[in-house]
């Protein structure tokens, strides 16, 4: 605090005024158009984000930095795929020769491309007609890492079934069954599938040893 201006929250105030420019533009009631970033993870969130939003908490810039690389003024385009009265959209960060590139923010490189980035990086190529593409992780400290995916249509009609399975949940106004993942502990709907409780006795292990006699 500086005078009388708090300056952590004016931050605050400049993640949260990003965010909401590079978020992926969704009408909530047109459920005959999905995007492919609903798809790629958990289906019950995608689903809550629809029909009882609750704003996410940002607290650091990675998120935003992967959003403004998908911004037009990097070379970003948008498309979309007809499934039947579905029409399926994406967003391609780059599209170079006959190549999908995306981008993704990360704390610490990895030493394998994550399960959703895939799934986002081929529907990319599906929707755009391409045959290969590229994601590439940036640290914070100026490294990076990339990996190479050729298009595969088994992991496509994956994902059409599951865009499939939302479009019929948001016109059923069903609630998408659990999808367990590391990004549940993050998830501003959490309370919504688990129960926390916080257990006010501490317990020590030779008290869990006790209760296997």
């Amino acid at each position: 605090m500086m005078g009388d201006r708090d300056y952590r929250q004016l931050i605050k105030n400049a993640i949260k005024s990003i965010g909401s420019e590079i978020e992926p533009k969704i009408d909530p009631k047109d459920i005959n158009t999905i995007n492919v970033h609903e798809v790629v993870r958990c289906l019950r969130r995608s689903y809550f984000d629809r029909v009882e939003p609750k704003e996410v908490e940002r607290t650091g810039f990675n998120d935003l930095v992967s959003g403004l690389l998908r911004s037009r003024a990097f070379g970003s385009k948008s498309g979309e795929f007809e499934i039947d009265e579905i029409k399926f959209k994406g967003q391609a960060e780059m599209i170079i020769d006959d190549a999908i590139i995306i981008f993704r923010w990360v704390n610490e490189l990895p030493e394998n491309p994550k399960a959703n980035d895939l799934l986002y990086l081929n529907s990319c190529m599906w929707i755009f007609n391409k045959m290969d593409g590229i994601v590439i992780y940036l640290a914070g400290d100026r490294k990076e890492t990339s990996f190479s995916l050729s298009r595969d249509k088994k992991m496509f009609e994956e994902i059409i079934r599951r865009v499939r399975v939302l479009h019929d949940l948001l016109k059923q106004k069903k609630t998408p069954i659990l999808e367990p993942s590391d990004e549940c502990s993050t998830c501003q709907y959490y309370d919504k599938c688990y129960i926390k409780q916080k257990v006010a006795k501490s317990i020590s292990l030779k008290d869990l040893v006790g209760m296997g006699k």
